[in-house]
């Protein structure tokens, strides 16, 4: 028999585990390869062994949040309702993982940490994109989209889902009431969907036919 690895997928799992603890108290800033190793009980070899350096760390940690997204979209079950199943990866995958895991959801969508995102981070993204953009494309199957594109209509939902969890982790929805304020956003955009552009447009024009601005001062 062969020797076992000394830094396998087992041991990845402990100091991502150990990391995001880290960060969540301390933010990336506190977040250390020596601290992370001796949560574990293992060395820093181990990490430098699995990870390459710190910021390979940190964008592990990117790339988990983005996995663990695409198995719980995996995991959401698919009814003959396409409106609420979108509605549903919003509210009962994108949530409860934002809720979960704010420092994941900070690290792999604002990645203030590092600019622009490195590949590994956008391959990452990629399975849990293409899952999200499916139950987009449900909606235009059923008819139910009717002059955006699958790609637009994946954007403005995703965009819906994002600044909904920033609210969030601010503390800036109704107390007690967030999940039915997900609920209703959500489900007003994607009935929206079923909306002309065009319409949507002429609603929100302000009745004069003038900008929403104040006049210019000269």
């Amino acid at each position: 028999m062969g020797r076992p690895k000394e830094h396998n997928e087992h041991r990845a799992g402990e100091l991502l585990e150990a990391a995001e603890r880290t960060v969540e108290t301390a933010g990336v800033e506190g977040l250390s390869v020596r601290g992370v190793a001796e949560t574990v009980g293992t060395t820093t070899r181990a990490v430098y062994s699995l990870f390459g350096s710190k910021g390979g760390l940190v964008a592990a940690l990117g790339a988990k949040a983005f996995e663990m997204l695409g198995a719980g979209l995996a995991e959401l079950p698919v009814t003959d309702k396409p409106s609420r199943d979108l509605v549903d990866a919003c509210v009962l995958v994108f949530r409860p993982f934002v809720t979960h895991h704010p420092s994941l959801f900070r690290i792999g969508f604002h990645h203030g940490w590092q600019a622009p995102p490195s590949e590994a981070l956008r391959s990452a993204q990629e399975p849990s994109w293409e899952a999200l953009n499916a139950r987009v494309d449900r909606l235009r199957a059923a008819g139910l989209l009717i002059d955006r594109s699958v790609e637009e209509a994946t954007i403005e939902f995703h965009a819906l889902c994002e600044g909904l969890a920033t609210l969030e982790l601010r503390g800036l929805l109704p107390a007690g009431r967030e999940k039915n304020v997900w609920y209703d956003a959500a489900s007003a955009l994607v009935n929206g969907f079923g909306l002309p552009s065009a319409t949507a447009r002429d609603e929100c024009r302000p009745a004069d036919g003038g900008s929403t601005g104040g006049a210019r001062r000269k």
